[in-house]
């Protein structure tokens, strides 16, 4: 079933110089590859990767599809800083992607997609370990800090409750309890109905990690090196990729893996493979905390609200909102008003809201949240992308596993859904 790679012969290229291409290319080196990297910026991590929410969330995972998710989206599209932003695009991929989307906004897609993307989770989280072996956490701030996700209703609160706990890794706050176990929750908890609290959960400087990740890269012996240039098209040849054409000239290699964002998307459709993705804009704030701030210990979610809090190092991470406005990274200066607004209304000493940094950036997102692994039609094309927000959350774990499906060995657990077809 699986093709066996000699892998100390072959020579990847990799596309792509976020976060999970960065990793891709540590573990297929790791796995015998020499590997070149491509990334069209001037740096590595400067894309999705670059102020992304910081939280590494392993063992809580909520794709977007949902069982009235629809609903909750037409409400949320008359509220003035609501999570979510829509658009209509004349571009056929938006409606192929939301019809897809709204097929699976149903109660036991979430429940299949959730168990396999808890399974990748756990996986990321042993990789995350062993890569630090060579990539010290201290580098990027990763803190085990533990993640609260606090509900305003009271309703969806005892629903949440009252589902199933398989790994008996929950703990229920409730709102009396809120203040005492993240104190920097004492003035919004009068406002809460409780709380889940997961201890293994971490934060993290998903930037910072890239750039010391790209530095053991350049030490390693099998690196090849970065070339900093635009990939336009990717060259089909009896069935398999013969090369990339660049803006910096003609890229070879013997294997090929494509793990550039939701630019996959579009480099894909060069080798005539449409790749269903779609660029979910989200946006991010980073705050200084000062001596005095109140800023939270442990990394928040406030569920309703869509806005997570991660305190990385001295600064406040606040992320939030879904823009389905097309590839369209331009900061809204309205929606950052409307973020600053909501982090000073939840958590007010936390931080110096009037210094903050505001970023947009686009995640790539498939329709059931699950990324796409596994070699395409094209014998030596791979595919590493769709992670959508939890790109930094997955990308050790789908690193390794197409480390594992490139040298033919078998992945660590059935892939189903998330195997390239």
């Amino acid at each position: 079933m699986f093709e066996t790679i000699h892998s100390s012969s072959q020579h990847a290229l990799v596309i792509g110089g976020g976060v999970v291409g960065l990793t891709s290319a540590w573990w297929l080196m790791e796995a015998g590859f020499r590997v070149t990297l491509l990334e069209r910026a001037p740096d590595v991590g400067l894309g999705a990767s670059y102020r992304n929410g910081g939280q590494l969330s392993y063992r809580y995972v909520s794709p977007l599809a949902d069982a009235g998710v629809p609903l909750k989206a037409l409400r949320w599209l008359f509220q003035a800083d609501g999570p979510l932003r829509f658009r209509p695009e004349a571009d056929w991929r938006q409606w192929r992607w939301l019809a897809a989307f709204l097929a699976n906004c149903n109660a036991t897609s979430n429940r299949r997609t959730t168990s396999k993307l808890l399974e990748l989770g756990e996986l990321s989280r042993r990789r995350m370990a062993q890569l630090a072996v060579h990539v010290p956490l201290s580098e990027f701030g990763w803190r085990e800090a533990g993640k609260l996700v606090v509900y305003r209703s009271r309703t969806l609160f005892d629903a949440v409750v009252a589902r199933p706990d398989p790994g008996n890794a929950r703990r229920v706050v409730s709102a009396a309890e809120m203040a005492r176990l993240e104190p920097a929750l004492a003035q919004l908890a009068p406002q809460l109905a409780g709380g889940i609290y997961n201890a293994g959960e971490a934060v993290a400087d998903c930037h910072a990690f890239c750039v010391a990740l790209a530095a053991r890269l350049r030490e390693h012996p099998r690196f090849e090196g970065i070339v900093h240039g635009r990939a336009t098209s990717l060259f089909v040849e009896d069935g398999h990729i013969a090369g990339v054409e660049t803006d910096e000239g003609w890229l070879q290699a013997d294997q090929y893996v494509l793990a550039a964002g939701i630019h996959s998307r579009d480099l894909a459709a060069s080798a005539g493979i449409g790749l269903p993705l779609y660029p979910l804009k989200g946006y991010s704030l980073t705050a200084p905390i000062r001596p005095g701030d109140v800023a939270p210990a442990i990394s928040v979610t406030d569920f309703e609200r869509k806005t997570l809090y991660a305190r990385i190092g001295d600064q406040l991470r606040v992320a939030a909102m879904v823009d389905l406005v097309g590839d369209d990274p331009a900061l809204d200066a309205r929606r950052v008003t409307g973020l600053t607004r909501l982090a000073r209304e939840s958590l007010p000493k936390a931080a110096d809201y009037t210094q903050v940094e505001a970023w947009a950036g686009l995640r790539p997102a498939t329709p059931n949240s699950a990324p796409l692994l596994g070699r395409t039609r094209h014998a030596n094309l791979w595919l590493n992308v769709g992670h959508g927000p939890l790109g930094f959350t997955f990308a050790c774990g789908t690193a390794s596993i197409l480390a594992d499906l490139m040298r033919g060995e078998a992945p660590p657990f059935a892939l189903d859904f998330l195997a390239w077809k």
